[in-house]
């Protein structure tokens, strides 16, 4: 009887271990930068609208569909960048926002998806373009 609970207690201990790495290791953990590159942030303005999505694209490709409470948090390449909000499901009417930025290798760029006149814009957030270490 003694046998089995120690094998059983072994187990267990190898898979909290196993679910703890995973833990460590996913979506929340903490990643380096990537060389040569840019951090760019984009928020959803608190109004933005619960049944819209925010669809983000750099340079013609779609990197992120974002809903109610979510935000782009990802790293570009240095270099000229054309950043494109739009929303979904599509409205008629409703321009979406775009910005040509220029990526400087340790920079933060930080923007926020708003409306303005029925049309999307992306506004910059004031203080947020510094150097990251």
């Amino acid at each position: 009887m003694k046998k089995y609970s120690s094998i059983t207690y072994i187990v267990s201990l190898a898979f909290a271990g196993l679910i703890f790495t995973g833990c460590a290791t996913g979506p929340g953990a903490a990643t380096a930068a990537p060389p040569n590159s840019g951090h760019l942030l984009i928020n959803r303005v608190a109004n933005f609208g619960s049944d819209l999505s925010l669809v983000l694209s750099v340079d013609g490709k779609d990197v992120g569909s974002f809903t109610e409470g979510r935000n782009y948090d990802g790293y570009l390449p240095a270099g000229q960048h054309v950043i494109t909000a739009r929303v979904d499901p599509f409205q008629a009417g409703k321009r979406p926002g775009r910005k040509t930025i220029t990526v400087r290798a340790g920079q933060t760029y930080s923007y926020t998806a708003a409306w303005s006149g029925g049309n999307l814009i992306l506004v910059k957030n004031q203080g947020q373009s510094v150097p990251v270490y």
